[in-house]
């Protein structure tokens, strides 16, 4: 596959926009052409709550976030279908997934990759801020209002 520059492959649920997302497409976006890989509902229900916009608005507002290019559904919590189908030259992910319950997918991820000479990109997540983080906040003050 010849590009005139990089692939670089960023998987994300992105249900509310925070600035850890920014940090991610801003740091993809200088290694190369920046190609979303975004959770669908299905997928994001696998692991956790259902997301608060659904794939299509989540897709219409991560399209039109400066640095990415393109946008394609990621239909499973395991990245091994995008990657194979697209082989990128990268992948940025955040910090976040070396331990815990994504330590697995990362590591299958390396492996993928290391196929074709990909690599993994990891900036420093982002910290005290998630979509987990602002819905939370957002229930507590529904609850005390």
């Amino acid at each position: 596959m010849s590009r005139i520059r990089p692939l670089v492959y960023v998987p994300m649920a992105v249900d509310i926009v925070h600035p850890g997302h920014i940090n991610i497409i801003k740091k993809a976006a200088e290694l190369g052409e920046v190609m979303v890989g975004l959770f669908t509902d299905e997928a994001i229900a696998t692991y956790k709550n259902p997301p608060y916009m659904d794939y299509a608005t989540r897709k219409i507002v991560i399209e039109n976030i400066k640095g990415v290019n393109q946008v394609v559904p990621q239909t499973t919590r395991d990245y091994e279908e995008n990657l194979r189908k697209y082989q990128p030259e990268y992948m940025v992910h955040g910090t976040d997934w070396r331990e815990g319950p994504l330590a697995d997918v990362r590591a299958k991820a390396i492996a993928i990759l290391s196929e074709w000479g990909g690599e993994i990109v990891e900036p420093e997540y982002t910290k005290n801020i998630s979509s987990s983080m602002i819905k939370q906040k957002i229930k507590e003050r529904e609850e005390n209002k």
